[in-house]
């Protein structure tokens, strides 16, 4: 098939969508998959203007609207640069040959970041890609973009949704979850940790943060979004059945939904580790509004550690990355070529979440205990009668699930 030169009137490099400027041709306006039954539900006159529309139903929630948005952009540039065409007249045809395109982005001087890496989005570097993307994520873009074409088509602005066409092949359940650390090498991130010079007030203080980072992630089984949007005024203690005082960490997780982990005697140990290095009291308060995490050179000293914003995810995924390198690092140099340093280099956040379930059910923890720990199922209103449930999971956890640093 000849290559589809796009028109002089597009640029050749495309644009985030909220600079992105669309030639009358090509916005959608009279687009061939146009709904013109007249009952259009939304007010979009535009391709633009309704993936707008579509995306402002998640502007609450950080992380899916950024997700739902780097798809929605890269099929529009795709459609726009290379085609020639507007999003609504992409026929069944098209939309496979993007699937193709997901996997391999060219001319990658067009499409790719340079070294891979994320510009920020008025950056003149920035693209919409940061290299092909993988089997699974290529299937995760066609799912979000079935999303769009069916709720457009609800909306009552496109006629058609071009890729309810596709053969939807039946997904099989992993067997097992492969992206965890089995206990051996999740000591060696362990004594990674301990390792870190501490011959500087900077390098002791990344050391302690790098702690208490790892703590949550594994003990909590957050996930880094999560580190980044709660604070440590959401930790709380309440009496058992048994009269026990139990800490609890009460998280806002994906999808708005709340969840409560335990805080075990562990977790609370180091957070006053924490707290105290940065010369905060051993214990929050509850109206606290310190980030789980703190920049470097947030303390009480200088009043920066309440009021200091978060870190963000991208240095949260850093800083855990650096440690999985040092510790690949540091099995390379004992032990020479390794698959478990490999291992250890491809591995990152989400990995720990991973390894904290699985670590959990190896050690025969209920497995309705680490469903509700993770968050994987909504508390319905009938927990709120359970209480004594939510103290065995504590006990279980408190008991069963520890990080001994």
């Amino acid at each position: 098939m000849p290559a589809l030169r796009p028109p002089a009137s597009v640029a050749l490099h495309p644009e985030p969508l909220e600079s992105l400027l669309i030639p009358s041709t090509l916005d959608g306006s009279v687009g061939v998959n146009r709904a013109i039954d007249g009952r259009a539900q939304i007010a979009a006159n535009n391709d633009l203007d309704a993936i707008r529309a579509w995306l402002s139903r998640f502007h609450d929630t950080k992380t899916t609207f950024e997700s739902y948005r780097k798809e929605a952009e890269r099929l529009l540039l795709w459609s726009l640069v290379t085609l020639g065409k507007p999003l609504s007249s992409l026929t069944h045809e098209d939309c496979l040959r993007y699937q193709q395109f997901l996997a391999d982005p060219q001319p990658a001087a067009t499409w790719i970041a340079g070294g891979g890496r994320k510009h920020p989005r008025h950056d003149a570097r920035w693209r919409p890609f940061y290299g092909p993307l993988s089997p699974a994520s290529q299937r995760q873009a066609v799912i979000i973009l079935n999303a769009l074409f069916a709720w457009l088509v609800q909306a009552g602005y496109l006629a058609g949704n071009p890729l309810s066409l596709s053969r939807q092949r039946t997904k099989h359940a992993a067997p097992r979850i492969t992206r965890y650390l089995e206990p051996g090498l999740w000591q060696e991130v362990k004594d990674t940790i301990a390792a870190l010079p501490r011959d500087s007030d900077r390098a002791r203080a990344h050391a302690y943060r790098v702690r208490w980072l790892f703590t949550l992630l594994y003990l909590g089984g957050l996930r880094i979004a999560e580190v980044g949007a709660n604070t440590m005024g959401q930790f709380f203690v309440r009496r058992d059945a048994d009269g026990t005082l139990r800490w609890w960490l009460t998280v806002h997780g994906k999808g708005g939904k709340e969840r409560l982990v335990p805080a075990t005697r562990e977790m609370m140990m180091e957070l006053s580790r924490y707290r105290q290095q940065l010369g905060l009291s051993a214990l929050p308060s509850p109206s606290e509004e310190t980030p789980l995490v703190l920049p470097i050179n947030a303390n009480a000293a200088n009043d920066r550690a309440q009021t200091c914003a978060p870190l963000t995810r991208a240095g949260l995924h850093a800083i855990v990355k650096d440690v999985f390198a040092q510790a690949a690092a540091r099995l390379r140099a004992r032990d020479g070529a390794s698959t478990r340093a490999d291992l250890l280099e491809k591995a990152s956040a989400h990995w720990l979440r991973h390894s904290a379930g699985s670590h959990m059910a190896d050690k025969q923890v209920d497995l309705r205990l680490v469903r509700d720990n993770l968050g994987h199922a909504s508390l319905t209103t009938t927990s709120l009668y359970l209480h004594i449930d939510d103290d065995r999971r504590h006990r279980e956890t408190e008991d069963k699930h520890r990080i001994d640093w």
